[in-house]
This record gives C-alpha cells, structure tokens and sequence, in this order.
C-alpha cells in the first residue's frame, strides 16, 4: 500500500482516535448531540489537524527544541481561530451551536499528539496525510455517535425526523447520554474482539511515532553559553 494512503487507512480504521485509541473525549462527548454538529466538529478539527501537521512538520528544523512546545502551540492557536472566523463567517448556526468548543479545539490532545508524535520526525507532505487520516477517523466517529444520540433523543438524523417525538428518549441528547452511547459502543468492540483502548485481550495500535519522542522531553538545557549565541 503506498505510504500516504497507508497514513490516511490507519489513522480512520487501524488508529481511530475515538473508537481505538479513545482520545478526544472531551469535545466528542460534549458535541454530539447531533449528526450536524458533530460533522461540524469533526471537520474543523481535520482542518487544523492537517495544516498544523504539515506547518510543525516544515518549522521542525527551523523552531529551536527548547522553545519547541510553544511554538506548536502557537501555529495550532493560528489555525483554530482562522477556522473559528471562517465558521463565524460562512457556518453561524454551527458555530453558535459549538460554542466554546470550537477554541478549545487548540488544546485537543489528537492535535498536539500527533504533531509531537509524527509531524515533528517527518516530511510535511505525509503529515499532511497523517493529519487528514486522523482527521476523518475522527469525523467519522463522531458522526456516529452523534446520529445514534440524535435518532434515539429526538427521533431525527441530519434535522429529518423519523421517529415520532413520542418514542424518543430525550436524555440521550443531554450529558449522560454521551456516555451511554460510547459505553454501548465500546461493548459492542470489545463482544466483537476489536481492538480498542478498553479491551484489554486485544492488542491496541501504539500512537505511531518516528522518532524519539521521549528523547526529545528529556535532553539536557543548553549550557549558559550556547544560549547566548543564539540569541
């Protein structure tokens, strides 16, 4: 399989942010109580994951290791709020829906976890790659789990109504129905033997990295002199 449609299969089926690696949990359990919204979500944060993948990976040479955190930091801020002010512009229904999600999406663990775990040791173009997989698993899992809370709460998928609003089951739509959700979820993985974060008889895909991530936390400061001459 070429590698950059290998980067895109992995990151929807063999590592799927949600479903596997069970990362993310804050905005997917927050933002799915429709299909819409979580599609909005979802593509917003495949936006700023493929373009800060492709960013950190051209400035991982370029940023200095000890200033590296910040600087991620800072091109996945850019990215989130030019998404923000696009959604605000082009989405208004979408983005007052999302609310403060949508900001928060800069401190999104998938986001700064693959640009330190694989952006950060590889070509721009296949971190491109990496970040649209991640991306779509993401979108994808989410809008599963969004249409099952929209169709059971409020007997609609997509704002189509299909079952009558006397046979839903409205907590489905509020907090505790994320939870349920992604509990059945996670069941139904685990009686099927699929790998995933919670079944612990199958093995469970490493977030794939190329290079030393570790290393790179725990190299030695600079001596006193190294620093002024770069500065």
């Amino acid at each position: 399989m070429n590698k950059y449609i290998e980067r895109i299969y992995n990151g929807i089926v063999k590592e799927n942010p949600t479903f596997i690696l069970m990362l993310g949990m804050c905005p997917t359990l927050a933002t799915t109580t429709s299909a819409t919204n979580a599609i909005g979500m979802g593509l917003s944060t495949t936006a700023v994951l493929m373009f800060s993948n492709m960013l950190i990976s051209g400035l991982r040479n370029i940023i200095p290791n000890r200033v590296r955190l910040p600087g991620e930091i800072v091109v996945i801020a850019s990215l989130v709020t030019i998404v923000q002010l696009l959604m605000q512009a082009y989405t208004p229904a979408i983005y007052e829906s999302l609310g403060i999600y949508i900001p928060l999406i800069v401190v999104n663990c998938i986001i700064l976890g693959r640009a330190e775990a694989y952006a950060l040791f590889n070509t721009p173009v296949i971190s491109f790659c990496d970040g649209l997989g991640m991306g779509i698993g993401f979108t994808f899992s989410l809008t599963v789990l969004g249409a099952v809370r929209e169709l059971i709460g409020a007997g609609s998928i997509f704002g189509f109504q299909i079952i009558p609003s006397d046979y839903t089951i409205g907590i489905f739509v509020l907090a505790p129905g994320a939870f349920i959700v992604l509990a059945f979820l996670a069941a139904i993985q685990n009686k099927l033997k699929l790998p995933s974060a919670t079944n612990g008889g199958q093995e469970v895909p490493e977030f794939v990295t190329s290079g030393d991530v570790m290393g790179a936390f725990n190299q030695k400061e600079a001596p006193a002199s190294e620093i002024k001459k770069e500065a």
